[in-house]
């Protein structure tokens, strides 16, 4: 029969298992990272003892060459000392949404090979053809799971660099007034950390699901030639 048949069992063998696995860690790989949005600020000490904390919002995808600092109003604090926009180094986005959209991607293969393995898994171990496709995607997704996440850590990387104290040393208004601004603070970096770490866990459970899922090709089992009795000679004919 070829119709739905739902089957816990796999759940409770390595292959279903770390499936459910990458499900989920899949989910925290694009929430993490695509959910974000943080703040870095500033502190200037203003000549009229007027001194004020200066906060940009920056988020995903992190274009934070379209984020900038100033100008000041006129009839703000520390007038005239900021009378143009300064910006954000850097433009991560490529990064960001390479690693979100493959997470996305990988959420909804795992969607699909659980249905598959609960449902039809009479058929992906009736069929030598399914077991060889899921094992070549696995080895695929384990190498992108590499690339993607080691791409979002460099990038990851600058953009603490970039909000960071870079503000303060890589401004001109700061840099020509000795005392006059103060890196103060960024906010809510933890998820992103996580995202990384969480990225690096999948590369791990897909690298070593990739094992088991070996096992259920004709790689690792090829199929069984004739038995015995098929091959035996036919009984001789006469007296």
């Amino acid at each position: 029969m070829s119709g739905f048949s739902l089957d816990l069992g796999p759940v409770k063998e390595p292959i279903g298992f770390i499936k459910f696995l990458q499900w989920i860690f899949s989910i925290f790989a694009f929430a993490t990272c695509g959910g974000y949005s943080g703040q870095t600020s500033i502190f200037l000490m203003c000549k009229n003892a007027q001194n004020m904390t200066w906060t940009r919002d920056f988020f995903y995808p992190f274009r934070l060459s379209k984020i900038s600092f100033g100008p000041l109003d006129s009839t703000a604090k520390c007038n005239n000392t900021w009378p143009s926009s300064v910006y954000l180094v850097g433009d991560f986005a490529s990064s960001a949404e390479f690693f979100v959209t493959f997470a996305v991607l990988v959420f909804l293969y795992c969607t699909a090979a659980l249905i598959l393995y609960l449902g039809y898994m009479h058929l992906y171990r009736g069929a030598g053809k399914l077991p060889m496709i899921d094992f070549i995607i696995t080895v695929i997704i384990s190498f992108l799971w590499l690339v993607s996440t080691s791409a979002w850590a460099k990038a990851l990387v600058d953009i603490k660099t970039s909000t960071g104290s870079n503000i303060v040393t890589g401004t001109e208004y700061c840099t020509t007034q000795p005392g006059f601004c103060h890196f103060n603070e960024i906010r809510r970096m933890g998820s992103l950390n996580v995202s990384v770490v969480v990225g690096f866990l999948n590369l791990i459970l897909w690298a070593g699901n990739a094992w088991f899922v070996y096992k259920e090709t004709n790689l690792h089992n090829p199929p069984s030639s004739a038995s015995p009795n098929d091959t035996s000679s036919p009984s001789p004919s006469g007296m």
